[in-house]
């Protein structure tokens, strides 16, 4: 469908996976009518040849055979229902994002807020509408924690090109990225990847030779001994084999316990990273990145995916140690538990140190999935331009330069684009503007649209080209009564975490958002001109906005390196109104009186 745009290439879909799940609900219902005819056909025929005696019960064979044929497609058609329905969801969804109507509709990440991180919560990277909710499409825990921390820190410029280079192959391919999305019995995310690892990386508790040999012979020795039993009627030896059984049983529980129940959850949900592995392993991709991170998906020359279905399988046998046949019939006799435990020790013996390979990479898969579908999704975003390694390695200055910047989370028909220039002399944009007019926004445009090139993503931007950074932000912060600390004091703490990091590598984009306002007009202007100053001391970069006019003529930096720009705003009949244009200079009036007036306070 090259050519189609996005939204009209899942319309399509999603016409068409309504229409076949309209289709099989209809099958359904008719199936299911069908069945009770042939049960009752059986139930008539079963009659007439037991008590009426006037048919064959050869005849039964029909009815019987048609039910259970009936059966069979009945479970294929409402399985072709239920991945029809998801289907349907899925492009319901990616509609939804495209139409900017996705916010509480998806996984925002709750588990990954940190109220201390230096931009998470300022940037609204968790929570509902948050830049994660926008790009997830994981359907495993890893996934969702590969994205995060991609969110969360920056990669290196090596590892942002070989994203580039995967997502440009990932891009396009939405009929793997539906497939993903209808994996499993249902499309929660499921596997946890920590239990997973904890369970295969543990050591093998029941490798003594003795245990092999009793759970292979005793079983034998007690199908020997019954049958002994029954033809010679003698039935010490039976139950002289059921007690040496049930003796082993008890002396090593404990240790089946550590094999099979510690391993609940991680063995939950196998079937979806068996699907998501053996979905990925059969895609022709084309980039070598793309190969090289499918090559590594197998263990002794067999594929990752048909490993961990084996898995699944021996997690399905021990969950079924606990059903009553299972636990009278089968658990003493045939040593049930320990055959199950052996099988999975077994397993762990030969893949059980390729498992972090294989959860690290499936991750990675899903993260970048993620990526990609956005890119697809919204496909006037560019791409970000990283400066060259050549000249980092000469020491070229911090810069930032994007043309028409605007905010991923705001709606394409309300977001308002700007440039940025953080380049060359200019180190540092100081925002003036009255309130409301979207100095903060701009902020926070320019911190999520760093944090998303910084993770390998498409910006919302004509162009961006900057060099590697790392985003610290003091924007949302309150005081917190639980730690007993001021919103200033909250301020300042925050501010100090910015100067540490403005020592590391990559360099600091600082986002200030009304630097110090918790103090007095001549504290605040002394302590930001400092703060200021030795951020660009320390070779960062940012903005800082202020309706404090004052704030303007800061003093002791180096010629050039500040620069003055401002949002300004319009009175038409008595009301505000803001284009959210980015100018250069000093804003020259503020609108603190008319809102105050505006609301009827008497000023």
């Amino acid at each position: 469908m090259s050519g189609v745009s996005p939204s009209d290439q899942y319309a399509d879909r999603l016409r068409r996976w309504e229409t076949r799940a309209s289709r099989l609900e209809a099958v359904e219902s008719r199936l299911g009518s069908a069945r009770l005819l042939l049960a009752a056909a059986a139930a008539i025929i079963a009659w007439e040849s037991w008590h009426g005696h006037r048919l064959s019960p050869l005849w039964l064979i029909a009815p019987i055979a048609a039910f259970v044929g009936a059966v069979i497609y009945h479970a294929s058609v409402r399985r072709g229902r239920t991945r029809a329905r998801r289907a349907a969801a899925f492009y319901r969804s990616g509609l939804a994002r495209i139409q900017d109507r996705w916010a509480g509709g998806g996984r925002q990440g709750e588990r990954f807020a940190d109220p201390h991180h230096v931009y998470a919560a300022d940037l609204d990277l968790f929570g509902k509408g948050g830049l994660f909710e926008l790009l997830c499409a994981a359907r495993t825990r890893m996934g969702e924690e590969a994205l995060a921390s991609w969110l969360l820190a920056p990669a290196t410029p090596e590892q942002i090109r070989e994203r580039h280079a995967c997502i440009g192959d990932l891009r396009d391919r939405v009929d793997l990225r539906e497939d993903l999305a209808v994996l499993g019995e249902d499309s929660k995310v499921g596997v946890h990847p920590q239990s997973l690892l904890a369970w295969a990386e543990s050591p093998n508790v029941l490798e003594q030779s003795w245990i092999r040999w009793t759970a292979f012979l005793l079983p034998l020795l007690c199908a020997a001994t019954a049958a002994a039993w029954a033809v010679l009627g003698a039935p010490e030896a039976f139950v002289a084999v059921i007690l040496i059984e049930v003796a082993v049983l008890y002396g090593i529980g404990r240790r089946l316990t550590q094999v099979l129940d510690s391993a609940e959850n991680a063995f939950e949900d196998l079937k979806v990273f068996a699907g998501l592995l053996a979905r990925v392993e059969r895609e022709p991709f084309r980039v070598a990145q793309m190969k090289a991170l499918i090559q590594s998906l197998s263990s002794q020359d067999e594929s990752a995916a048909r490993i961990i279905e084996r898995l699944s399988t021996i997690a399905e046998l021990a969950g079924s140690r606990e059903n009553l046949a299972v636990r009278w019939f089968l658990s003493v006799p045939l040593l049930y538990s320990v055959q199950v435990a052996l099988a999975a020790e077994r397993w762990r013996r030969a893949h059980g140190r390729k498992v972090r390979t294989w959860v690290e990479v499936a991750g990675r898969l899903e993260a970048l999935s993620s990526i990609a579908q956005y890119g697809f999704e919204h496909p006037e975003d560019s791409l970000p331009d990283l400066a060259d390694l050549a000249d980092l390695a000469e020491g070229a200055p911090p810069s930032f330069q994007a043309k028409s910047l605007g905010h991923p989370l705001i709606p394409s028909a309300q977001c308002v684009r700007n440039d940025v220039d953080l380049a060359g002399r200019t180190r540092a944009l100081l925002v003036s503007g009255s309130n409301m007019s979207g100095k903060s926004t701009l902020l926070r445009a320019v911190g999520v649209n760093a944090v998303l090139a910084m993770a390998g993503a498409p910006v919302r931007a004509r162009s961006l080209r900057l060099t590697p950074l790392r985003v610290g932000a003091s924007i949302r912060i309150n005081d917190s009564l639980s730690e007993g600390s001021s919103r200033f004091y909250a301020e300042i703490t925050r501010l100090r975490e910015l100067y540490e990091l403005a020592g590391a590598e990559p360099p600091l984009l600082f986002l200030l958002d009304e630097v110090l306002q918790g103090t007095n007009s001549k504290d605040r202007r002394i302590g930001a001109e400092a703060i200021v100053r030795a951020l660009l001391e320390r070779r960062a970069i940012g903005l800082i906005s202020t309706h404090d006019l004052a704030l303007t003529e800061m003093r002791g930096l180096e010629e050039g390196s500040l620069r003055n720009v401002h949002f300004q705003d319009e009175i038409e009949e008595g009301r505000m109104k803001f284009d959210f244009k980015l100018r250069d200079g000093i804003v020259e009036r503020s609108n603190g009186l008319e809102l105050m007036r505006s609301i009827g306070l008497k000023v």
